[in-house]
This record gives C-alpha cells, sequence and structure tokens, in this order.
C-alpha cells in the first residue's frame, strides 16, 4: 500500500449559497490523498501502473469549475469521480477549503473533508 498526496491546489470558483458567491468568485484550496497499491509501479517504473497525479489534478480543476452551494457537494463529486475512473485508488480523501470566507471575522478559510474508501 501507498499513498499519493496534491498538495495546495491553487483554483478560483464560484461556490457558496450567497448570490454575490456566484458573482464575484473566491479562492479555493483543494488537498488530495489517495491510496493504493504502489508496489507494481515501484518495480516497473511505468506511469501506466500507477495512479497518474495529472488525472487527479484534472478531476479536481474540472469538479471544482462545476458550481455548487456547498463544499460538502464539490468535495463528493471529487471522490466519486476519482474512484470511478482510477480503478487502483482503494481509498481518497479530500479537504476542500474557501480561502478568506466572507463570515464577517478574520478567518483565514473554512475546510471540508471528506473521503470514502472501496
Amino acid at each position: 500500500m501507498g499513498s499519493i498526496k496534491l498538495k495546495n491546489i491553487k483554483v478560483f470558483a464560484y461556490h457558496g449559497c450567497l448570490v454575490e458567491e456566484g458573482k464575484i468568485g473566491s479562492d479555493y484550496r483543494v488537498d488530495l490523498k489517495v491510496k493504493g497499491d504502489l508496489s507494481n509501479s515501484a518495480k516497473t517504473d511505468s506511469l501506466s501502473d500507477t495512479v497518474d497525479y495529472v488525472h487527479l489534478n484534472k478531476i479536481v480543476k474540472e469538479e471544482m469549475a462545476i458550481r455548487s452551494k456547498l463544499l460538502e457537494n464539490v468535495a463528493e463529486r471529487i471522490i466519486n469521480r476519482v474512484l470511478e475512473e482510477i480503478i487502483l485508488v482503494q481509498k481518497v480523501k479530500v479537504d476542500v477549503s474557501k480561502i478568506n470566507p466572507p463570515i464577517g471575522g478574520n478567518v483565514a478559510m473554512v475546510t471540508v473533508s471528506r473521503s470514502k474508501s472501496r
């Protein structure tokens, strides 16, 4: 078993319940961790035998581009696509963070975490 992590994927998106959030957008940070059997790729040194992190990044960017009211919804879509599209992944964990959320205080970010296993 092994893991691959993509840390601090920076995305500009339009999520949120407020109408203004859909118009002005916000900065987001996504952290993704997948677990699976990486022993074969460790031996073969072949991209086709591992989890391609370019593919993972593509899934994150595409799902973040689809507006949602809740970060939970975005996180769930990312997780489901990873499990559907990448058979080697046995477990996926995602953190979706809204940077400087409009909540009337000095808050650096709000993060929603979700995980799922096969």
